[in-house]
């Protein structure tokens, strides 16, 4: 498991693993805005276990940036970890995944495609990666599968107030939030789901069919 801030929240999970089936799970602390990073992290889990079944690119970088203040280190602060570290990732693990016959899968968002105001720099890196998610899936195909989530309300921003939280369950035709582990269920899916690549698979609570 890769982290960065998280430490304590990172080695709990792992213990708990571990606790569950031994060396099962491990800490990598790194920087994805340090372009070492990817090669890092793929070299340490190789010496670790050997192999890599698969690759899920979670990390994100979510903040407003108003086009009338948006700065050049917004841009590349936000690009760097949302797209650039997904697409070095990948390339760094493809030859355990070709090995292995893994997958990748991705993490996208509803505002990839359903845009949310003043937020146009995170939702152009997420439109981005779901290019890369189906383009990665035609270039590491036969062997390896590259597929996509798109999460809709799961966990609240700090940020969210009652009334934006309010606003988007109107707008969700279940009318309530997901949870964490919907998106884990997704995921698990993908992983063992030997016969599709190159898709986006919306978690969002019916989100993506409304105006």
């Amino acid at each position: 498991m890769h982290y960065f801030n998280s430490v304590a929240e990172t080695l709990a999970l792992c213990e708990v693993f571990n606790s569950d089936r031994a060396n099962s799970a491990v800490a990598l602390k790194a920087d994805l805005l340090d372009p070492q990073a990817s090669s890092q992290l793929v070299t340490s889990l190789a010496a670790q276990w050997g192999r890599l079944d698969a690759l899920i690119n979670n990390a994100a970088v979510f903040h407003a940036t108003p086009l009338s203040d948006a700065t050049p280190a917004q841009w590349d602060t936000i690009f760097a970890v949302n797209l650039k570290a997904p697409f070095f990732l990948s390339q760094a693990a493809a030859p355990l995944l070709r090995s292995s016959a893994g997958c990748i899968v991705n993490l996208i968002d509803v505002y990839a495609e359903r845009p949310r105001v003043e937020y146009a720099i995170y939702c152009a890196s997420k439109a981005g990666l779901i290019g890369l998610t189906r383009a990665l899936a035609r270039e590491l195909a036969p062997l390896v599968r590259v597929n996509a989530i798109s999460p809709g309300a799961i966990l609240w921003t700090a940020e969210a107030t009652p009334a934006e939280q309010a606003a988007i369950l109107a707008r969700t035709p279940l009318g309530r939030a997901g949870e964490p582990s919907d998106i884990a269920g997704a995921v698990e899916y993908l992983v063992n789901a030997p016969y599709v690549t190159g898709q986006v698979l919306s978690v969002d609570g019916g989100r993506m069919i409304v105006d």
